[in-house]
């Protein structure tokens, strides 16, 4: 079997979900290749030959190889503004490789004015005219080429974002027309969603032979002939380019846990989608840890659940994995602790992501957060003082907020704003499937079918023109939040923010 992450996203850490089926399939003495098609496409599409009209573009061109090379060396890590340029010099390059008109390619999204990953007749036309598609000159010189040594008659394809669904569906389109004896599984996130919706009827049976929601491991199994009731195997990264990604080292993604533990957040996707918590035994987290890392050597480590739980970060603090490590974590009397940061500190963690949503208690609480703003407070300023960077996450527009709430938050940022690294600020979606949608009044964003969220009328009179016009006239310049949101990384966001938190290794050397 063929696994493959298709284009786009982030290309700076390989795909841990094709890695997790590996671990499943080679376990279970099943043999599969990988294929990252989305790292491999976008330095296909950054080295085909251009011939730039302006400038800058010819300089961003005459300067891909020593800026690739840049992008995964440490010592542009530390000096922002080469950084800055080095990424966005690239991100020129690749934008200027799409000659199609509406298409519009970065290095972390594509659209295409045209055609809508939201609606399931569009994603039909993209596999119908495939040679369209901006990648297809890359599929059709590298695909032969992977089949001719892949044995079997599946093709898995791991669909997780938005930005993936109409290149993916343009590969589905190519495998289909050239290669039919091919049998095609899709899943990952944005599959899961799909199917996980009342309203789903499945219109993709024409391209696609099996549509897997959740964790696919089992169903692989089943379907090559073995034992779902198979023993659990570590994430297998074989196959995989481990130097070519865009990061100073590699970074290697994990899941200790599926699902989230919390799972009580009003609006929550995760608890429109009715996923489960699953988690693995600590024990095993630090035995595939160990041996990754032996085998490995990971710069970093990312943590991809949606909350470590206190109960792991225990266990790396009694077993820490040698590299540093980071994740997102829920404000919980632990991190209030500061002696309990520090340890955690020394085992690794250089950063942790928060989802804080608002300085509003009134906001949490209609929420149900499960948290309140003297933990926060706390929370962060410890952190701060074992040298633990924060990514901080903002959502406005709740059903409960208000500009006097948005305002609230924007205090409170303002009074904790030294203990602040980064600031993800984002704008409520109403997930279409969300139990408490029925006690809004609802109008659909688009008459797409494959829409994941719905619009409705803010019972406070805060729709999402309001809160943008704040965001950009009072938040995004105030003095001293301005400062951190220019220090987060273009385009690969928090992915690369741990290697700019200089601070935290130095409190780490001072605690050893």
């Amino acid at each position: 079997m063929l696994l493959i992450h298709p284009p786009l996203a982030k290309a700076c850490e390989p795909p841990a979900g094709i890695t997790r089926l590996a671990g499943a399939l080679r376990g279970n003495n099943l043999e599969c290749s990988l294929w990252d098609a989305n790292l491999e496409g976008q330095l296909f599409l950054l080295e085909q030959e251009q011939a730039p009209v302006d400038t800058w573009s010819r300089r961003a061109w005459k300067n891909i190889p020593k800026n690739l090379q840049a992008l995964r060396s440490p010592g542009l890590y530390d000096n922002s503004d080469r950084y800055q340029r080095a990424v966005v010099d690239v991100n020129r390059v690749l934008s200027n490789s799409s000659d199609r008109q509406g298409v519009a390619i970065t290095l972390a999204n594509y659209q295409d004015e045209t055609l809508s990953p939201l609606c399931s007749a569009d994603l039909l036309q993209a596999a119908e005219e495939y040679e369209s598609n901006l990648f297809f000159p890359f599929f059709q010189s590298r695909v032969p080429k992977l089949l001719e040594k892949t044995g079997g008659e599946w093709i898995g394809i791991s669909l997780n974002y938005l930005s993936q669904a109409l290149p993916t569906f343009a590969l589905i389109g190519f495998l289909k027309k050239n290669y039919p004896a091919f049998s095609l599984v899709i899943g990952g996130g944005l599959v899961t969603s799909w199917l996980r919706s009342p309203s789903w009827k499945n219109p993709f049976a024409e391209f696609i032979d099996c549509l897997v929601a959740g964790p696919g491991e089992e169903v692989l199994l089943e379907i090559l002939g073995k034992d779902s009731n198979r023993a659990y195997s570590q994430p297998d990264f074989s196959d995989l380019p481990l130097q070519d990604y865009l990061a100073p080292g590699l970074i290697l993604p994990y899941s200790a846990s599926t699902g989230c533990y919390w799972n009580r957040c009003l609006f929550c996707p995760e608890k429109a989608e009715g996923n489960p918590y699953r988690q693995l035994p600590a024990d095993q987290v630090l035995t595939d840890l160990i041996g990754l890392v032996a085998t490995l050597h990971p710069r970093l480590i990312h943590f991809l659940d949606n909350a470590v739980s206190p109960g792991l970060m225990k266990r790396l603090i009694q077993q820490p994995p040698g590299p540093e490590w980071y994740g997102f974590a829920r404000v919980s009397p632990e991190l209030c602790n500061p002696e309990f940061c520090k340890e955690l500190r020394r085992s690794g963690c250089i950063m942790l992501k928060l989802g804080i949503e608002s300085g509003s208690q009134k906001v949490l609480a209609a929420m149900d957060k499960g948290i309140d703003l003297e933990m926060v407070e706390e929370a962060l300023t410890a952190l701060a003082a074992a040298g633990i960077a924060t990514y901080v996450y903002l959502l406005f527009g709740t059903p409960s907020e208000s500009i006097d709430e948005a305002r609230q938050t924007l205090d409170f940022i303002v009074r904790h704003a030294k203990a602040i690294s980064f600031l993800n600020l984002a704008i409520f979606n109403l997930p279409r499937n969300s139990p408490e949608s029925k006690e809004l009044e609802l109008r659909d964003f688009s008459a797409a079918d494959l829409g994941l969220y719905s619009d409705f009328c803010h019972p406070r009179d805060w729709d999402r023109r309001a809160v943008r016009n704040f965001l950009a006239s009072e938040f995004k310049t105030h003095p001293l939040i301005r400062p951190i949101l220019q220090r987060d990384p273009p385009f690969y966001t928090s992915n690369h923010a741990p290697f700019f938190v200089h601070g935290g290794r130095k409190a780490k050397e001072n605690s050893s």
